[in-house]
């Protein structure tokens, strides 16, 4: 089993690149099979996910070419099968995604309920609402979802919740329905926008992403697009927390900085300097931190995705900050995690109470999912000590050479798998 070993105490200094977003590209990745001509996807981060929706498509009969490490050229023309197997889904629950664009295209699929990280109930009887709205019949049966439809018909959706996976998966089916669909109460993520973006390159008609109506004028084919994704707001975020931690100056690079500006403010609030470039933003963190308020909340408030790595900041800053969780209930399971490095947060409901300490000492921590394990490597990188980040699967989910990126930073931090590397690696940073 592959572990992260950290020594810790280093200010990270330097400059990183971040790659393409891992949830715009999952959807995006599934729009590409709602043509029979061949769409290119840039910009694709080289992750466990992703990879793992590469060969669900090929699973149903979708021609994937691997152009190079980020680029991929996906045909549906030869789609043969509207299943998706329970294998793809169980590990990625983006995997969904294939309902609507199946649906849309072909007015039939079938997909197995859906996994994921364990953060907390993510139901999926918005997505159900939506079809059915649509004109599909749902049926949930022997863990599937089936939906099928003579023709999608375009009509009035308004959405309970914010929800960022029901808005995308309604977009791609009323996308191809006929007739015009509204979505009320939209998502208004940038990934949500960058989908629309990409439907819109293959010739759908979406006007309104981005705000919380979204207008639909559904068209009855797609056709091939060269598409290149966003930056990924969440790696950025994960970056500029950890010069935030370790007392660092970290440039980050490709990014867009509007996206981020919910972090940017929470970390001009706790004492950070942030310097906003064109494609960059600079994070130094030369003075004592200090205590804030933080909630969740969806875009463009701040994101469910940041709570974890905000936590580990708030936990060596000064004073009692407080950080609550609106949207999923079981993300705060790295607290106890984060409790064996010394730090002192009480959680009471969906309310994390962070008590500043000066400083993580090095433990052996396990990953619950995937941001939080980011964010245990945090801690670690701030902590006195070794600290050994085990589950780091999850990690490897959503973010590309992470490792690779944070040495580059000045980081002594390695990928081991056996006692023995562990052990070469703590006579080398004695």
């Amino acid at each position: 089993m592959e572990q992260y070993i950290i020594k810790g105490g280093n200010p990270l200094v330097g400059e990183v690149e971040i790659g393409g977003a891992k949830n715009a590209a999952l959807a995006i990745l599934a729009t590409a099979i709602m043509t029979d001509e061949t769409v290119t996807i840039e910009n694709l981060p080289n992750v466990r996910d992703i990879n793992v929706m590469l060969d669900a498509i090929k699973g149903i009969g979708g021609k994937v070419e691997r152009v190079d490490v980020h680029t991929v050229k996906i045909n549906g023309s030869m789609i043969s099968d509207l299943l998706v197997d329970y294998e793809y889904i169980k590990k990625i629950r983006a995997s969904y995604y294939l309902l609507g664009a199946l649906l849309g295209k072909y007015k039939r699929a079938e997909v197995a309920l859906p996994g994921g990280c364990d953060i907390g109930s993510r139901p999926i009887d918005l997505h159900l609402k939506g079809f059915r709205a649509l004109g599909a019949n749902v049926d949930i049966h022997h863990g599937l979802i089936s939906a099928t439809a003579d023709g999608l018909k375009g009509t009035h959706i308004y959405l309970d919740k914010v929800s960022v996976g029901a808005t995308i998966n309604i977009m791609m089916a009323a996308a191809m329905a006929e007739g015009k669909t509204t979505i009320e109460n939209a998502a208004k993520e940038p990934h949500v926008v960058d989908v629309a973006n990409c439907l819109n390159s293959m010739g759908a008609k979406i006007r309104g992403a981005g705000t919380d109506v979204i207008r639909i004028s559904g068209v009855e084919r797609l056709h091939k697009t060269e598409y290149s994704i966003i930056p990924d707001q969440i790696e950025a975020g994960t970056f500029m927390f950890a010069a935030a931690a370790t007392r660092g100056d970290i440039t980050v690079k490709n990014v867009i900085p509007k996206h981020l500006d919910s972090i940017t403010a929470k970390l001009l609030e706790i004492g950070c300097e942030v310097e906003e470039l064109d494609d960059a933003v600079r994070v130094v963190a030369s003075k004592p931190l200090h205590h804030t308020q933080v909630t969740t909340l969806p875009y463009p408030g701040f994101p469910t995705d940041m709570q974890p790595q905000m936590s580990v900041v708030l936990g060596i800053s000064e004073g009692t900050s407080t950080v609550t969780e609106s949207i999923f209930e079981n993300r705060f399971k790295y607290v106890d995690e984060l409790a064996r490095m010394g730090a002192s947060i009480k959680v009471e409901s969906n309310i994390a109470i962070v008590t500043g300490i000066s400083q993580y000492l090095g433990a052996r921590v396990s990953a619950p999912d995937l941001r939080a394990g980011a964010a245990l490597v945090i801690a670690g990188l701030a902590a006195d000590g070794i600290t050994i980040v085990d589950d780091i699967y999850y990690i490897e989910r959503g973010y590309e050479d992470f490792h690779l990126k944070l040495k580059l930073l000045g980081a002594q931090v390695e990928k081991v798998s056996t006692e023995k590397e562990i052990l070469k690696f703590k006579l080398k940073v004695s």
